[in-house]
């Protein structure tokens, strides 16, 4: 897609994707052009190096001992490292195919030359510490490498001009780098670079270097430097687990703790490295730890005096007035605001609030408080100061009839006290009404925007979280000022919490962080601490379980003593242990949640529920039965309703199989009739799973087939399928092959989640039963579907996707041609200029192309409703931090948006019932979610598409002419699936080295 010359020095600087450079390797042996530039490249390396050791290397004298080269195979190394280019070079020569030209095999004996030139050096005997900068008085990279002779202790000084300043470190001693390569010291390389922070140089020879803990330490060091650092610390607490006394991981740790904001977390890192006792290190932690330490408990000390000095303001006479807490800390003390004019027994009581008004008014411009103030002082005290005494009372807790007070209250006329009572008696539910009336009328924004956050509430309990979440996004999107920003925090977690409920964690993801950020800039100590919740959950639902760990741990250490908080955190705790695959962990810590005595929540009832698949203990039942109780007895929906059923069924199943099997039906059956509700799909979903189960445990090969083919809503078929479930640990995979014959395996082992691909989900014996099909269909619950490698490259398949609406009909050969190629991307995200794509080999008159800047989102969308066929070459961009699925990257809107994500497929009909071919880098890839697929692939089968071709992994500048040739096969009349079997194999037939093509699937 883009000419391959271009790519040379990309290449010989070692910075292609693997799949590319694979590719240019291949085109490097034929072409002339970059021969020449490999040359050009050999000599100014030489040059260079002449440069640099001018005492050394007299060109003359070692052309002399060239010859020797031909018969001494064991003569020393050059001394310098081999660049990147070298070992390409090495790796190109073998892999040509066919002769080359006269022109490569001279550049080749050029090259060849040259490094003779170099190669008659003596080798040092041992390698100066300079290698590793250990004579220098200070340190440039903070973290610690696990090469011993790269980790002495030397103090570390950042550099004041910021994290993009280059950084000054002794010049590497390129004779004795090659020496630890010719020795195959290829980790202590990679520690050269690393205390230089060269992290690209470090990764690729860390990368080549044996698995040991020393190495993913390592590798968690330049995932830290590169920002990544919820992968650095997965890295590391994997380390810790086989390790717990690494010096480095336990340091690295600490680094990456304090770096995500989980400062007390990071504290007690830096506290188990003071324990190790190492010279230096130790004294540098325990200065760490303390400074953190101190810092994070300022904080919060200062958090709680100013929240102390405003709640006295309503309930203890006289009490002085907050002045400079209200600059400071402006939200919390406004909350308590209010409530200190509604509690102002008269009006010299009210008036005397105007100097903090004053105060807080001018936080955040206007005049509202203080019109406040003015407008409680001009009332009727005859009749309003019995009531606020009352509520005084109230806040207190000390009312004997709180009811009855705020019936008073809302037939009294003083709006103010009952608005402020229905909040304090979490009665705002039950009159909404009466509320938003309340607080619009006052024309307060802190007021307004606590109504629209309520009112986001009731809808989405309604079952319209899309209400919800538009109303949210206006009312942020009028939130402005330091003095409201308490306020507009609250709505971001409100937010947060939706897309959590609603399966987002993307979205969710985003909103938290900006919400985390902002209330530790405003220094909202209890705000920051449910944003440390909500990371936790959000982390979860990404898989991220160190990281979940590390948020509910921090929680914890912020209030320790608080039993309510003990109990949310140990049954959360317990939840990730299970899905990491530590039920021993998760019973210890579900022990620990049921101390309080408090309840356990939905996710403790999760985890109860899960554990009967390894023996229920004796109290379980009755704790579950409990917990479900109170469960129930809450405000909950129909959806949420039908998931307590499915937990019942799940534990039941274990101890009484028809109980069970009865409750999972019935909670099936809920779930049906609740399409639109998340906690509803999840049930159906997840009760199908453990069913699946459950039959294949019992060897009902055929009850499989059907439960299958009901969770995905597909006619299974007679002969030729594939069926493949995986629910946690247990997988069921059954066969009926080319004669009908049902052969299936049960197996209960699996002891860590699916990373990314289904290599050995299906057992030689079951694929051998496929052998005999021309074609197999392969049903797959999540997260199994979508994921590459789960047949061979040799056999014909597709993952079959369910549909809720009826099966496009086949209109022949007609309808328009799509293609959307030469995507002006935006330049800000720096990616390769993709060019397009040559003229078609076979003429296609209803050929319609969208390029360069007329290829935006919008008008793709409204082109593709009545294609026949759609073709989309371009960037495809993965991250779960921005999607749960891959996104397609186009030209910018009018708006400014330049991408195509599955929602937005999902929303535009495809009436063409088109074949979609998505030739982009991971286009097929998604969120590992357990209930359901999000992927572009679905989307497209969502919304009307037959078929759709995809690839989870990168493809290289040569995919295009690849999709085109399956796109032609498929309109000679072959199945899509022989046709993408055929090419695939024709193609790595032609390249064998190509592994790429294997990653492309097909969903129909």
């Amino acid at each position: 897609m883009s000419p391959p010359c271009h790519r040379l020095y990309l290449f010989l600087d070692g910075e292609l994707p693997p799949v590319d450079e694979e590719n240019f390797r291949h085109h490097l042996a034929r072409c002339g052009m970059c021969a020449s530039g490999l040359h050009e490249a050999m000599q100014l390396e030489l040059l260079g190096f002449q440069a640099l050791h001018p005492e050394g290397l007299p060109l003359e004298e070692e052309a002399e001992e060239a010859p020797r080269f031909e018969t001494s195979p064991a003569w020393p190394a050059p001394p310098w490292p081999k660049p990147a280019w070298h070992q390409r070079l090495r790796s190109v020569l073998p892999a040509r195919r066919g002769p080359v030209g006269w022109w490569a095999a001279g550049a080749v004996a050029l090259a060849a030359g040259l490094l003779v030139l170099v190669l008659a050096v003596p080798r040092a005997r041992d390698t100066s510490p300079e290698v590793w900068v250990a004579h220098a008085t200070q340190r440039a990279l903070e973290a610690r490498v696990s090469y011993s002779r790269a980790d002495g202790y030397r103090p570390y000084v950042p550099m004041r001009a910021g994290p993009e300043a280059p950084v000054v470190t002794a010049p590497l001693p390129l004779r004795e780098l090659a020496e630890l390569e010719d020795r195959g010291d290829l980790h202590g390389i990679a520690a050269a670079y690393l205390v230089r922070r060269d992290v690209r140089q470090a990764a690729d020879f860390l990368r080549r270097t044996p698995a040991s803990l020393d190495r993913d330490s390592d590798l968690a060091v330049i995932a830290l430097e590169q920002g990544r650092r919820e992968d650095a610390l997965e890295q590391l607490e994997t380390v810790l687990r086989k390790s717990p006394d690494h010096p480095q991981a336990l340091w690295n740790r600490a680094l990456v703790l304090r770096e995500l904001g989980l400062t007390l977390q990071a504290a007690e890192a830096f506290d188990a490295v003071v324990k190790l006792g190492e010279a230096g290190w130790s004294e540098e932690a325990r200065v760490r730890s303390q400074a953190l330490r101190s810092e994070t408990l300022l904080r919060s000390r200062d958090f709680q005096d100013a929240r102390a000095a405003a709640r006295s303001l309503a309930t203890l006479d006289g009490a002085r007035l907050p002045l400079g807490e209200a600059r400071r800390f402006p939200g919390v003390v406004r909350l308590s605001f209010y409530d200190a004019v509604r509690a102002a027994p008269t009006r010299e009581a009210a008036l005397r609030l105007l100097p903090l008004a004053e105060v807080l008014d001018e936080v955040q411009g206007g005049s509202t408080l203080r019109d406040t103030v003015h407008a409680v002082a001009r009332a009727d005290f005859q009749r309003r100061g019995p009531l606020a005494r009352d509520y005084v009372r109230l806040l207190r807790g000390e009312h004997p009839s709180p009811d009855a007070y705020l019936e008073t209250l809302r037939r009294s006329g003083e709006d103010d006290l009952y608005l402020g009572a229905l909040v304090e008696l979490d009665v705002v539910a039950r009159h909404l009404e009466d509320f938003e009336r309340i607080a619009r009328a006052g024309g307060d924004p802190w007021l307004v925007l606590l109504a629209e956050r309520e009112l986001s509430v009731r809808e989405e309990h309604a079952g319209e979280p899309w209400k919800a979440e538009q109303r949210l996004r206006a009312a942020l999107a009028a939130c402005s000022g330091r003095g409201l920003a308490y306020r507009c925090a609250t709505l971001r977690r409100r937010l947060a919490d939706l897309f959590v409920r609603l399966h987002r964690p993307a979205d969710a993801l985003e909103e938290a962080r900006d919400g985390w950020r902002l209330t530790r800039e405003l220094g909202e100590w209890n705000l920051e601490q449910q944003f440390l919740q909500e990371m936790a959950q959000i982390s979860r639902l990404r898989h991220s379980a160190a990281s979940a760990r590390a948020f509910l741990r921090e929680s914890l250490s912020r209030s320790p003593d608080d039993c309510e908080q003990r109990t949310y955190v140990h049954r959360n705790l317990a939840s990730v242990a299970w899905s990491d695959f530590r039920p021993d962990e998760a019973r210890e810590e579900l022990e620990q949640a049921t101390r309080c005595g408090s309840p356990l929540g939905m996710s403790g009832a999760w985890v109860l529920s899960n554990l009967a698949r390894h023996g229920a203990e004796v109290r379980d039942e009755d704790l579950l039965r409990r917990t479900l109780g109170e469960l129930r007895r809450g405000s909950r929906t129909e959806g949420e309703l039908a998931a307590l059923t499915f937990l019942e069924g799940q534990f039941k199943l274990e101890r009484e199989r028809a109980a069970g099997r009865e409750l999972l039906h019935g909670a099936i059956d809920a779930a049906e009739s609740l399409p639109k509700d998340v906690d509803a799909r999840k049930t159906r979903v997840l009760a199908y799973g453990v069913l699946v189960s459950d039959a294949g445990r019992s060897g009902v090969q055929e009850q499989v087939l059907e439960l299958m083919g009901r969770a995905l809503r597909v006619s299974v078929p007679e002969r030729c399928v594939l069926a493949v479930s995986v629910d946690h640990e247990r997988t069921v995979t059954t066969v009926r092959d080319a004669r009908g014959a049902l052969v299936g395996v049960y197996d209960d082992r699996r002891s860590s989640p699916l990373h990314g691909t289904a290599e050995g989900l299906v057992p030689p014996r079951l694929v051998a039963a496929l052998r005999g099909c021309e074609h197999v269909d392969v049903l797959a619950l999540p997260p199994v579907h979508g994921l590459p490698g789960l047949l061979p490259a040799d056999l014909a398949w597709s993952y079959r996707v369910g549909r809720t609406g009826p099966v496009p009909e086949s209109r022949g050969q007609g309808g328009r041609h799509l293609v959307v190629t030469g995507v002006d991307a935006p330049q800000a995200l720096g990616l390769e200029k993709l060019l397009p794509l040559e003229a078609p080999r076979v003429p296609d008159p209803l050929r319609v192309e969208l390029r360069g800047a007329a290829a935006t989102p919008s008008r793709v969308l409204r082109e593709m409703a009545e294609a026949r066929e759609i073709e989309i070459h371009t960037h495809g961009l993965f991250s779960s931090a921005l999607s749960d699925s891959s996104l397609l990257v186009l030209a910018p809107d009018e708006d400014g948006r330049y991408v195509l994500s599955a929602d937005q497929v999902r929303e535009q009909p495809l009436v063409g019932a088109p074949l979609v071919l998505l030739a982009a880098c991971g286009a097929a890839r998604a969120a590992p979610f357990l209930h359901e697929t999000v992927s572009l692939p679905v989307a497209f089968i969502d919304a009307g598409a037959r078929t759709v071709l995809a690839s989870t992994g990168d493809i290289p500048d040569t995919a295009g002419r690849f999709f085109e040739s399956v796109r032609e096969r498929i309109r000679a009349g072959a199945p899509a699936s022989l046709a993408l079997r055929d090419e695939r194999l024709a193609w790595m037939a032609r390249e064998p080295a190509a592994t790429w093509p294997a990653q492309v699937l097909l969903f129909e």
